[in-house]
């Protein structure tokens, strides 16, 4: 990484805890909000975007609720919920238009390196889920943001779609398909290394093998960190007016590090993940889709099946999955004592509350943890019938931390989204939780600087300029909608 410092500055305006997209993202719009800041980046290892960034140990999907059936739950009386994913794809919308912003200024010079146009399906069978998904693409083309979503059942037309899936498939099996021409795949990897690359270029530091070994809040609301160089074994003391911790699963720690109160009661419940991928180039070139199925019960949401075309630095890819694991660990590179080491006396309760309401993940984890390459296969077999075993090899993926917190009713209860903490006078910050994760970075980050944080507040002009719908809603505005679609589809280069 060119421009890397190895001697740690004695104090900064930012210092952004771990190398992924969560502190890339962030770093990027405080940059170009007030480019007089000086902004540390601290990451234990020895790269930039290693852990839940790289393009394998995550699902690369640009989640904008498309194809993932858990964003649209059915009620009770039978109506399809939608609002949950309206509210994704608006976010997955301010992401696409910030990284225009940043193609259009020059910040990012290949866009075509980390997303790429990859059609979004759901897939099911069986009468019930055929009717299901039918009443989901009425409730969804309600929408500007859906209304280009396809619907069939018939066999020719899927075929067309999914010649793979649908080869040697049962014709007396009910199946339906959706299909949105216009999502997108992601190297979250290659983003975040070109975003830290470009901060580099305007003067923002990286401090690479060094680790966050503590915090302590001074009473003008700056925070002492203490970071140890990794190779020295040597510690040293950052002064910084604001930190933000988006260290993936090692956020969770150091908040508790940090002992502000909103951090309290907090507690994660790690998962892990593995895939399968097609090492059969024939196979590869037969598959261009992104096609999620309906999630296992009891299974999290990062588990949603997916039969899965990628690009990963420049190659088309397939993979199939996930498939859930349980580890200790907090991050794939961490220390099976991240668990038991975060279990203390504020989040005793919420943790073991949680943990009794939520029998049928365990019983789903158990089930995962045991399977077989045989077992792995015959799910595969749903997707792909005529699937041969012998193309796919198993690959582990990233670890996803849950949010476990205190609930007045439950006494506790397990999240499965993303989560701010933010201490009240704005000089802290952490991210924790999993899905949708890096597709809404961008949204996250607004939220964050629009509540306020020490190091200043940006207006909404001010905003708009890097993403043009903030504060507006593409939901209820079509042609602003076909407006941002056709700019980022042009400067992204996805037509």
């Amino acid at each position: 990484m060119p421009g890397t410092e190895h001697n740690t500055p004695r104090s900064t305006d930012v210092l952004l805890v771990g190398a992924g997209v969560m502190s890339a993202t962030l770093g990027t719009l405080l940059q170009l909000l007030d480019p007089s800041l000086n902004i540390t980046i601290v990451e234990s290892l020895s790269a930039v975007a290693e852990e839940s960034s790289d393009a394998w140990n995550n699902a690369g999907t640009g989640h904008a609720a498309l194809c993932e059936l858990n964003y649209t739950p059915e009620l009770k009386n039978g109506s399809i919920e939608i609002t949950r994913a309206v509210k994704i794809n608006e976010q997955f919308q301010q992401s696409r238009q910030f990284w225009a912003t940043l193609v259009e200024r020059g910040l990012l010079t290949n866009p075509r390196s980390f997303i790429n146009a990859i059609p979004h399906m759901s897939f099911v069978q069986g009468a019930e889920a055929v009717d299901y998904l039918r009443r989901r693409h009425a409730a969804l083309a309600t929408s500007p943001l859906f209304s280009a979503m396809e619907f069939s059942t018939d066999a020719a037309k899927l075929r067309e779609w999914i010649p793979l899936m649908m080869r040697d498939r049962d014709a007396t099996q009910p199946v339906a398909a959706t299909r949105f021409a216009d999502g997108t795949d992601l190297d979250f990897g290659a983003l975040t290394r070109s975003l830290i690359a470009s901060m580099q270029q305007q003067g923002s530091s990286l401090l690479l093998l060094h680790r966050v070994t503590g915090l302590t809040r001074l009473p003008d609301t700056r925070w002492y960190v203490e970071v140890q160089d990794l190779t020295t074994k040597k510690t040293s003391k950052i002064t910084a007016r604001f930190v933000f911790l988006g260290a993936g699963g090692g956020a969770l720690p150091l908040l508790q590090k940090s002992g502000i109160p909103e951090g309290r009661g907090y507690g994660g419940f790690p998962v892990s993940g593995q895939w399968l991928r097609c090492t059969n180039r024939a196979v590869i070139e037969q598959h261009a889709a992104k096609v999620y199925g309906k999630p296992a019960l009891g299974a999290p949401p990062m588990s949603v099946p997916h039969l899965d075309t990628r690009v990963i630095a420049g190659q088309r890819e397939l993979l199939f999955g996930p498939f859930a694991g349980f580890s200790t660990k907090f991050l794939k590179r961490g220390s099976f004592c991240d668990l038991p080491g975060s279990i203390g006396s504020e989040n005793l309760v919420p943790m073991l509350a949680a943990g009794a309401q939520n029998f049928s993940l365990t019983r789903y984890l158990v089930g995962q943890v045991i399977q077989s390459q045989a077992d792995r296969i015959a799910a595969l077999s749903d997707f792909i019938p005529s699937v041969r075993g012998e193309d796919w090899k198993l690959e582990i993926a990233g670890q996803r931390v849950q949010i476990i917190k205190s609930d007045k009713d439950k006494l506790g209860k397990l999240e499965f989204g993303t989560e701010i903490i933010r201490s009240a006078d704005g000089s802290l910050a952490a991210l924790l939780g999993a899905s949708p994760g890096a597709s809404t970075a961008v949204s996250i980050m607004l939220e964050l600087v629009t509540r306020g944080i020490s190091i200043g507040t940006a207006s909404a002009e001010a905003l708009r300029s890097l993403v043009p719908s903030f504060d507006l809603s593409l939901d209820k505005d079509a042609a602003l909608y076909e407006r941002m679609t056709e700019r980022t589809r042009t400067l992204l280069q996805l037509k």
